[in-house]
């Protein structure tokens, strides 16, 4: 097979004077042409590293007689952009880095791709564009960040804010949280979006067997973009693609890992974001069934025990997918050219498990420990829930970890507002109440972006009189660390003439978890026959102005064009 490299250097020539400034040469014209695309950059802890990883993909990359050309599309962080406006740009950014990374290859004329990423949105981002752009490729996660003292991780800072303002903690003892929850680079260290997505990666076999979550500190992870480097010049020779690779097989092997890991409510925006890349429809309700059927097998912060770190050393997504091999498809291909099950079975062989195991007695900890088996299990069933009801006629999504035995079937009033700001505000003017459903609308893809509503539900959690007795229903998203009573994805979307949009206060809600329900039971404190509300709502129909909210930029473009949560909440 001829490159697309040197096919491209027939007809232009100005492309090889170009690169020669760049310190190129005669020879490495010649060679394949490989992308190193990162997120490399200083906008937070899991992409500070990138660039070490990078150099040891592109040493690699040399070795195999490739060359290497870098570039780089940093990402955000949303807990950094949580509590002001840059949280609605969060969604939006995947879209557009995968647009960029797109344009990165498809501008120059390369052969094959190594994408390097740690977190929420730009791994995400760079598997739509593996899919999209469907030259040989592979994804390097950027590994998990060191614990801090006594497991601490990044998510103790979730509620520290409220409990300094009202005079719960000092300042001495936040700057003792401060300075210790992020002692290393490396994706938080708990089963958030960002250690979700790398799961995601590896089991969807996108990334190297075990590269998920290996410490991002140690030499570990330098070793798997060497070996990226060495395989990808391998897939390049055998023109195997991601379109070769991925089928709906794949998919499914990734939510069965997710149910197993207890993973962020994120990955039903961005697994069938993913899938629509190659034509495959993810059904909400597949997420359902598979975690019915899928028990969760090890407890991670930020609802259960252990940090990420220990996970990786406990065997990681290999160990998970050993212990799930019955329920997965073992002849699903992966970026090694071989199956999943011949991947597990090369990893049993070359001593992988035993070898970080070992790093557990540093702990006084065995595998057994983190990861359980499928007959002595952390829970029995997934924690994903798709409910549905005249409220979210097309669905809508609650992870049950931390979630109080008594709010499983829930009835309460509704407290209606149209932003996360002003329902926070209600809540620390003590103005909810136990019995109260808080309603936050208009913040889906195209009414705001479908912003994180983690301050919210990081407030309403640290209120135990509150979060046993008071549901919060969106049609935003969540944090992958978000804990307790909080539907979210409600779709049709408020913005768009959803249900939501027209809910009063005072209004009945019943949600039952068993049932799969989310209903409107009731109108103004009073319940009703389901023909009455369904009668109420088109009137209110009928005499509602819906809001319009303005927006600028690449805002305005991501509201304007974003698809349905169901279908990823996507833009391309």
């Amino acid at each position: 097979m001829e490159l697309k490299s040197q096919m491209l250097r027939q007809v232009n020539f100005q492309g090889d004077g170009l690169r020669m400034g760049t310190l190129w040469n005669e020879k490495d014209l010649s060679k394949p042409q490989i992308l190193i695309d990162s997120a490399f950059g200083d906008s937070h802890p899991g992409s500070k590293h990138l660039d070490k990883l990078v150099e040891a993909a592109k040493i690699s990359v040399y070795e195999h007689q490739g060359k290497p050309m870098c570039y780089t599309v940093t990402d955000i962080c949303d807990g950094i952009a949580m509590a002001h406006d840059g949280m609605n740009y969060s969604l939006a950014s995947r879209d557009i880095m995968a647009f960029m990374y797109e344009i990165h290859a498809l501008a120059s004329p390369i052969d094959g791709a190594i994408f390097i990423a740690s977190c929420d949105k730009s791994v995400p981002a760079q598997l739509m564009a593996m899919l999209r752009l469907n030259l040989p490729a592979i994804q390097v996660p950027g590994g998990s960040m060191l614990s801090g003292p006594s497991y601490m991780s990044s998510e103790i800072l979730y509620g520290c804010g409220d409990r300094v303002l009202t005079g719960k903690m000092g300042l001495k003892e936040l700057g003792y949280y401060t300075r210790n929850c992020c002692p290393s680079a490396g994706a938080c260290q708990f089963m958030g979006t960002a250690s979700t997505m790398q799961s995601m990666s590896e089991a969807l076999g996108l990334a190297l067997p075990g590269n998920a979550l290996a410490p991002a500190y140690s030499n570990l992870i330098l070793q798997y973009a060497r070996q990226a480097g060495r395989q990808l010049m391998e897939l390049v020779k055998q023109n195997l693609k991601p379109r070769d690779i991925v089928t709906y097989k794949n998919f499914e092997n990734a939510i069965i890992v997710h149910a197993a890991l207890g993973g962020s409510t994120n990955a039903l925006l961005h697994l069938p974001a993913i899938a629509k890349e190659v034509g495959i429809k993810i059904d909400p309700g597949l997420f359902d069934r598979i975690n019915r059927e899928v028990p969760i097998l090890v407890s991670l912060k930020t609802g259960g025990q252990w940090p990420t770190e220990l996970f990786w050393y406990a065997g990681g997504i290999p160990a998970i997918m050993r212990e799930l091999k019955d329920l997965l498809h073992l002849d699903a291909l992966t970026v090694t050219g071989k199956s999943v099950g011949e991947n597990l079975r090369d990893l049993e062989e070359s001593g992988f498990f035993n070898e970080v195991n070992s790093y557990l007695a540093n702990y006084n900890l065995t595998p057994e420990q983190i990861i359980k088996t499928r007959t002595n299990p952390v829970k029995p069933q997934g924690n994903i829930i798709i409910l549905q009801g005249n409220l979210a006629p097309e669905g809508a999504v609650i992870k049950t970890s931390g979630l109080a035995p008594e709010m499983y079937c829930f009835t309460g009033q509704a407290r209606v507002f149209d932003s996360e700001e002003a329902a926070v505000a209600a809540l620390l003017a003590d103005q909810i109440v136990q019995g109260d459903v808080i309603v936050i609308r208009f913040e889906g893809p195209q009414g705001s972006g479908m912003p994180e509503m983690l301050r919210m539900t990081e407030a309403l959690y640290t209120r135990p009189e509150l979060a046993r007795q008071v549901l919060l229903i969106t049609d935003g998203r969540f944090s992958g660390a978000t804990r307790g009573p909080a539907v979210g994805h409600v779709t049709p979307e408020a913005y768009t003439g959803g249900p939501l949009a027209y809910l009063k206060d005072g209004d009945l809600i019943r949600m039952d978890i068993a049932a799969r329900r989310l209903e409107v039971i009731g109108i103004g404190g009073q319940a009703k026959e389901p023909a009455e509300v369904e009668a109420v709502f088109a009137e209110r129909r009928k005499n509602t102005v819906l809001p319009q909210k303005e927006s600028t930029g690449v805002l305005r473009l991501y509201r304007r064009l974003a698809t349905s949560v169901a279908e990823g909440a996507t833009i391309g």
